[in-house]
């Protein structure tokens, strides 16, 4: 259906692509919670009529004025008062949907919000041609697609920036949110446009052309198609680095039992999370805690004590497990115990040198407020000997929590440098990802194969096989239908 669509958008972009639909409306913001505002949103064609039947004003309502109005409920005749609310009308095509669009931003109160939505659905009238319902989930972002008010890298951006919890989070939805993304997908597809245009004229009229010059535009088709490789290479090594801050950097908490991981923990997230005993063991199983560092969304692990002597089986399969999380991570921090006779023992050196050489660890001495400076120097000192190069040390007590602070800023350092961006973190869907690496990248890398062949024909569908790529990545190739279910089904309902 959606290839007709786009084929009417070229030839009556004054029509919405929706005009036929059912007007649909929605509650925007959270719904079934008490809050002081509550926005209902309403698009299609009978946006107008639904907000002369709730505010009794025949009067056509002025596009992009915010007015007061008492809203009203018609039953049997008779007029009930909803609510007095701020009334927000947009005409189409200049709109989110680009399609009339009503916002009403209510009370809060769940008894409001209700009357409000069940006046709405009794406006609702088949037989009359009037048919209004409920809005199914990302639908009015789906009609802003459709409508080419937005593509879907866009669209793809609307919902990172809603799902986003941190900072970095947020300016990684806001490259695609703002179009950057599509203008670059748009350079992308025209460079490879016009290499194809011109090895489409060698195909149609190379008998006619001098070997030379046929020589001379396929080596500058190879040039520019090799410099876009680059491009999206450099592009994808991005997304990676940045698809990092998007799912969380992992840090694992290291240590042997007692060493004060779970008080750290503690500390770092100004929380109770993890149980503190002076038993040793007390930590059996990982225990995962998402929080915000520096603006970076980072998931701490406390993991158990790593020892030898144990007979207990649970606390050996838990070692087993910090083990694990500690292959996983993209950071461990190592917690010494400076009171300690030995502040790390031969299991946990192992670790360190032999499994997470190729990982950044941070080790810290922990209850330095137990000791004086000098145990302090010396455990540092006897650290360096053993990590050498390995030894980033940080010192620490849990209990008045001095050098806590110097510990964080060390972490948002080493996120800001394991993140390796010279520019704002992007974001991409794993829709995104695969078709840049399986389309893209594939067909650029297998037109750069069959010209040195000086097959044309082929090089010219290879590189017709990469255009199509972004086509399906911005939704404008035919047989995008198969994306759009991806793409909108984990949208909000009213979004």
């Amino acid at each position: 259906m959606l290839r007709y669509l786009t084929a009417a958008r070229r030839f009556y972009s004054h029509v919405p692509a929706t005009f036929y639909h059912p007007t649909i409306y929605a509650v925007s913001t959270s719904l079934g919670q008490k809050s002081a505002v509550a926005v209902v949103r309403i698009t299609g064609t009978h946006s107008e009529h639904i907000f002369q039947q709730l505010t009794g004003s025949r009067k056509k309502p002025i596009a992009r004025r915010a007015s007061l109005r008492t809203l009203y409920d018609e039953v049997s005749g008779r007029k009930n008062v909803l609510d007095s609310s701020i009334v927000v009308y947009f005409a189409g095509p200049k709109s989110f949907t680009g399609e009339d669009m009503l916002e009403l931003h209510l009370h809060g109160g769940k008894a409001v919000v209700k009357s409000v939505l069940k006046a709405i659905e009794r406006l609702g009238n088949k037989k009359a041609g009037q048919e209004i319902r409920f809005a199914l989930p990302g639908e009015f972002s789906q009609r802003a697609f459709q409508n080419g008010r937005m593509d879907l890298t866009e669209l793809e951006g609307v919902g990172d920036l809603i799902d986003a919890e941190t900072e970095t989070q947020r300016r990684c939805a806001i490259t695609s949110m703002t179009g950057l993304h599509k203008m670059i997908f748009e350079r992308w597809r025209s460079i490879i446009v016009s290499n194809i245009a011109q090895l489409t004229a060698i195909i149609d009229f190379g008998d006619d052309a001098e070997i030379n010059d046929i020589d001379h535009i396929l080596q500058s088709c190879a040039r520019e198609t090799e410099t876009l490789k680059e491009e999206v290479e450099r592009f994808i090594h991005k997304i990676d680095r940045s698809s990092i801050l998007q799912n969380g950097i992992k840090v694992a908490l290291l240590g042997s039992p007692n060493a004060g991981k779970s008080s750290l923990l503690n500390r770092i997230t100004s929380d109770e999370t993890s149980i503190v005993s002076d038993i040793p063991g007390t930590t059996r199983d990982t225990i995962d805690v998402p929080l915000d560092i520096g603006g970076f969304k980072v998931v701490l692990c406390d993991t158990a004590g790593i020892r030898s002597a144990s007979k207990d089986k649970i606390e050996i399969e838990g070692m087993k497990r910090a083990r694990a999380k500690a292959a996983q991570s993209d950071l461990a921090i190592l917690v010494v115990d400076a009171t300690a006779r030995s502040c790390v023992t031969p299991e946990l050196s192992e670790l360190v040198i032999s499994e997470l050489s190729e990982k950044e660890v941070i080790t810290v001495i922990n209850k330095t407020d137990a000791v004086d400076i000098e145990t302090v120097a010396e455990v540092r000192q006897k650290l360096k000997n053993q990590f050498g190069d390995l030894a980033i040390i940080e010192e620490v007590s849990c209990l008045d929590y001095r050098g806590i602070d110097d510990l964080v800023d060390r972490l948002s350092r080493f996120f800001k440098k394991l993140s390796d961006l010279d520019a704002d973190p992007i974001a991409a869907s794993k829709r995104v990802q695969e078709i840049l690496k399986k389309d893209v990248l594939y067909g650029i890398n297998e037109f750069l194969a069959t010209i040195d062949l000086g097959d044309v024909v082929m090089a010219s569908e290879n590189l017709a096989s990469a255009a199509e790529g972004i086509g399906k990545i911005t939704g404008e190739s035919v047989g995008i239908e198969e994306v759009l279910g991806v793409v909108f089904s984990r949208f909000c309902v009213g979004k």
